[in-house]
């Protein structure tokens, strides 16, 4: 029988009837595998909004000239073609970040609080390790394919 409350243990079922977990190692190594599949789904979040804001700046550069408002928002969708290799690359990037979210709620549906608090602290750490703007820029991005993130 499958939970429908949150509960605190070590046996659960992440996403597969093949990955339960029975002892504490067991159960300590799946935090982890979540804990690290969150961050690389910050990772791959970044890369996909890094490469969004270069093929915007590669067709539009922000102009030099003083006094003006560069605002990425107002960008045209001018050049590049509707097939071209950025809007592939960039579908492929949404595709793979999507189905990681998805696996992500399928395993916080576990009802797991250990699991819950995993996904939780992976997804906080991968943000602050990989798209919380430490490195001075500023991103603006108009789109955000899912409410979560």
């Amino acid at each position: 029988m499958m939970h429908m409350t949150f509960y605190w243990g070590r046996k659960v079922t992440i996403l597969f009837d093949s990955w339960k977990t029975d002892s504490w190692v067991s159960y300590f190594i799946s935090l982890v595998a979540c804990f690290l599949f969150c961050v690389f789904y910050q990772y791959m979040e970044d890369r996909r909004l890094k490469l969004k804001l270069l093929t915007l700046n590669t067709k539009n550069p922000p102009s030099s000239s003083g006094g003006g408002v560069n605002s990425p928002l107002l960008y045209s969708k001018s050049g590049g073609g509707k097939w071209s290799a950025s809007r592939f690359a960039g579908a492929i990037l949404f595709g793979v970040n999507s189905a990681i979210g998805y696996f992500l709620m399928l395993a916080i549906m576990s009802f797991n609080g250990g699991v819950f608090i995993a996904v939780v602290l992976g997804l906080a750490v991968g943000y602050l390790v990989f798209r919380s703007g430490g490195d001075g820029e500023e991103v603006v991005v108009a789109d955000n394919p899912c409410a979560c993130a």
